[in-house]
C-alpha cells in the first residue's frame, strides 16, 4: 500500500465536530489522518466513520500492546472500519506481533498494514534507563525494528533519528512512520527526537505524522497545503 502525499495529520480531541471538520477540510491536502486513543476512546466506532467519511486514509494509532490472543481480537474488532493502517508495541514480543498480522489478513484484500510502535518519540536514553533498558533508543529502535520485521509487519514507528540506519537495516520495502516533525520554526512540545519534513522524507521515510503545526494553526488548511508545497519543492 503506498500513500500519494506522504504527511498523514494528527487529529488529537475528543470533539466529533472539530475532527470532523478537520478531516473534510485536509482531505484533499494530505495523504492521510491518523486518530489515536484520546478520539477512540472518547468516540468510538461512530466517531472514526464521521472522519472516515472524509475519504482520506486513515491510521489508527491505538498501540495495542497486551497477550497474543487478547491483540489479535483487538485488531479483529477494527477490522469493520476498515483503516488503512493500525499499530502494536512492537515490545509486545514476536508471538504477538505475529497474531496481529494473522488477524488483520483476515480482511483480505482490504487488510490494513500492521505497524510496530519502537521507541515512543518522547523518551531519551534517561527515560529507557529508568524502566531498565540500558540500551541507546536508537539500538533499541533497531532491535525491536528487526523483531517486527521477522514476526511479518509491515513496518515500524520510528523517531526520525533512526530513519537512515532503519532503511539500511531493513530495506526499501519495509514501512517506516515518523511522528515527531515539526516544520523549521515549530515548538516542538513534548517531543524529544523531531525533525523538519524536508529532512525526514530525504532519508527514507515513507509516512510523516504531523498534528499540532497543522491542527493548531490558524488556517489548518494553509499549513498542511505549505508544508505539502514544500516537499515538493
Amino acid at each position: 500500500m503506498t500513500f500519494k502525499n506522504p504527511i498523514f495529520c494528527a487529529i488529537d480531541t475528543t470533539d466529533v465536530t472539530r475532527a470532523q471538520m478537520l478531516a473534510h477540510a485536509l482531505a484533499g491536502s494530505v495523504g492521510g489522518l491518523k486518530l489515536g486513543l484520546e478520539y477512540f476512546n472518547a468516540c468510538g466506532h461512530e466517531g472514526y466513520r464521521a472522519v472516515a467519511e472524509s475519504g482520506a486514509p486513515i491510521f489508527l494509532d491505538l498501540k495495542l500492546h497486551d497477550i497474543p490472543n487478547t491483540v489479535a481480537g483487538g485488531i479483529r474488532a477494527v477490522l469493520p472500519l476498515k483503516p488503512a493502517i493500525v499499530n502494536v508495541h512492537a515490545s509486545g514480543g514476536k508471538a504477538m506481533m505475529q497474531a496481529a498480522a494473522k488477524a488483520a489478513s483476515e480482511a483480505g484484500s482490504e487488510r490494513p498494514l500492521v505497524i510496530g510502535v519502537t521507541v515512543l518519540t518522547s523518551l531519551d536514553q534517561h527515560d529507557l534507563a529508568a524502566t531498565g533498558i540500558a540500551s541507546t533508543p536508537r539500538d533499541q529502535v533497531r532491535r525491536l525494528a528487526a523483531l517486527a520485521a521477522e514476526s511479518g509487519l509491515d513496518g515500524v514507528v520510528c523517531g526520525s533519528h533512526e530513519i537512515e540506519v532503519l532503511r539500511q537495516d531493513l530495506g526499501a520495502g519495509f514501512k517506516l512512520i515518523v511522528p515527531g516533525i515539526r516544520p523549521a520554526g515549530s515548538a516542538i512540545n513534548d517531543q524529544k527526537r523531531v525533525m523538519t519534513p524536508q529532512e525526514a522524507l530525504a532519508l527514507g521515510a515513507d509516512i510523516l505524522v504531523i498534528g499540532r503545526p497543522i491542527t493548531e494553526a490558524n488556517d489548518p488548511l494553509a499549513a498542511a497545503r505549505g508544508i505539502s508545497t514544500s516537499l515538493a519543492a
